[in-house]
């Protein structure tokens, strides 16, 4: 993989959710919410990806901001997870974290192309 943060970091965020969606399936028999989990985890770097194809600025954004969504919705799908007592704090805590960081990530690439955008 090349030198691009966010590219890396969602990569790398998607290996961890596979893995943990393997754990949850294994260890807790929970297959309907760790499947949105997983698919809206891995989203997150398809989408980052996808941006690094895009042929125009508008494209870039578009797929940048669908995995900002998806980031955001793979948060939701983590709380539940753990609210459902699926995962521990410890569990939980540490995939958020880097769940957050992405988050953050994606908002600063998207907010000033957004400001672009709407000009």
């Amino acid at each position: 993989m090349d030198e691009n943060a966010v590219l890396e970091k969602s990569y790398k965020y998607a290996l961890r959710i596979v893995r943990l969606y393997k754990h949850l399936c294994e260890t807790k028999k929970e297959f309907v919410l760790s499947r949105q989990m997983l698919y809206t985890g891995t989203a997150i770097g398809e989408h980052v990806k996808g941006a690094q194809e895009a042929e125009t600025r508008p494209d870039f954004f578009h797929e940048m901001n669908s995995g900002l969504k998806m980031a955001s919705k793979n948060e939701y799908w983590l709380e539940l997870l753990r609210d459902g007592e699926f995962l521990d704090n410890k569990e939980f805590n540490s995939i958020h974290n880097d769940c957050v960081e992405l988050i953050k990530l994606l908002k600063s690439i998207t907010k000033p192309t957004r400001r672009t955008e709407t000009n």
